[in-house]
């Protein structure tokens, strides 16, 4: 079985549904499952990784970015280049260039969408474009939805339901990459205080400012780490109000880094508004370090399917400040109410939400829908059919020769 995933990008760039690619393909890989992938690069050249010397990785050069969308025309022509070597296509969603590409090259393989989240902000551009992404649907053997919640919500998976299948977003268990002298540096600068942390861009979606509004009514005993890109630009809003003091800017964290600040902090916050935030990864990332969860309340969203209120932490009105601080406040106070819901944060972890259960259910789709499918990809039974072909036009030449010659 080889599989070709078809992202928008793919890390070292930032994003959740990179982090979902990459988690997929490397966990794909390592259980014998031959995937590639094919993305646009931030550059206008081409340019091709091996990755572990196990698979490769198409950056296909961008002429421009427009409303979130890579405009490649390279990337049509990579991938009618290699689709031959493929038993399936894997393409994450929203992507409307991939979409073009399936529409222009009609690949005779298998077609997976992974659907991470609806069109939500760009309205105009989706009333163009919906021919093409119900073709597509249309076209799809199977659609890989995070939850069940976010699929039934969607207009466009609610009708195609039978085409779904429920896979929760899992994430690799970093717990090991802790650096115990960084998180000590972390907590002696704040060793008096609770620490909130927040990952996310700065998209008007992510809820940052309405966090930001939440500290002048959290207690003086907590302090708020916010990263991610493009964060800096909240700055004159903190100086404005004069919050300095309680909230303190990161930026983007670096990976190796990444995991001690989950390990320092004693709260994660998700602030997200709007259902773009179909369910916030970084939720799960942050139960797998035992960190109890306070998010909004998304309707039609996946985000309090991964944070159980009052399970594994705290659910609250989205674009609400009081609300946010008031959850804050609270757990922040309560010792024993937030190491209940740590525990249980872990736990639902382990049990749902590994990247070793994403990949082990991928892996049941695509078996469900190829059950004829040999071990051997079709570029590969093209290659061996070619080399017995080969062999019987020699057999048949030398049995002639031989006639011949007697």
């Amino acid at each position: 079985m080889k599989i070709i995933h078809l992202g928008k990008f793919y890390p070292p760039e930032y994003g959740g549904i990179e982090t979902v690619t990459f988690d997929l393909v490397e966990g794909l890989n390592n259980q014998g499952v031959n995937a590639d992938v094919l993305c646009s690069n931030k550059g206008k050249e081409t340019k091709i990784d091996l990755v572990n010397s196990s698979y490769q990785v198409i950056r296909a050069g961008t002429l421009a970015v427009i409303n979130s969308t890579s405009i490649s025309l390279k990337l049509i022509k990579e991938l009618n280049n290699c689709i031959h070597q493929y038993d399936a296509i894997h393409i994450h969603l929203p992507n409307p260039m991939a979409n073009l590409a399936i529409w222009l090259i009609q690949p005779k393989c298998k077609v997976y969408l992974h659907w991470h989240s609806d069109i939500v902000k760009q309205k105009h551009m989706l009333k163009f474009y919906a021919p093409w992404l119900k073709w597509l649907i249309n076209r799809a053997d199977g659609i890989i939805a995070t939850s069940q919640r976010y699929a039934e919500s969607s207009k466009w998976l609610a009708p195609n339901m039978n085409k779904v299948s429920i896979i929760p977003i899992g994430v690799a268990d970093k717990s090991k990459q802790v650096s115990a002298e960084l998180v000590s540096k972390i907590r002696s600068e704040y060793k008096d205080k609770k620490i909130v942390l927040s990952i996310g861009r700065s998209a008007a979606y992510k809820g940052v400012r309405y966090l930001i509004e939440a500290c002048k009514y959290t207690n003086d005993d907590i302090v708020i780490f916010i990263g991610g890109p493009g964060i800096e630009s909240f700055q004159p809003l903190i100086k404005k109000l004069g919050l300095e003091y309680k909230i303190k800017l990161i930026g983007t964290i670096a990976d190796q880094q990444l995991a001690s600040y989950y390990a320092a902090c004693d709260i994660f916050c998700l602030p997200s508004i709007y259902r773009s935030e179909a369910y916030g990864i970084v939720q799960v990332e942050a139960m797998s370090f035992s960190k109890p969860i306070i998010s909004c309340d998304i309707a039609g969203s996946g985000v309090s399917w991964v944070n159980e209120h009052n399970k594994s932490g705290l659910l609250v009105p989205p674009s609400n400040p009081n609300a946010l601080a008031d959850a804050i406040n609270i757990l922040s106070q309560d010792d024993a109410l937030r190491n209940k819901m740590a525990l249980y944060a872990r736990a639902r972890f382990e049990q749902e939400l590994t990247a070793d259960q994403m990949v082990n259910k991928t892996i049941q789709m695509y078996k469900a829908s190829m059950p004829a499918m040999s071990k051997f990809s079709k570029f590969e039974t093209h290659k061996i059919k070619v080399a017995l072909n080969n062999e019987a036009v020699l057999i048949s030449k030398k049995s002639k020769q031989t006639s011949k010659a007697s």
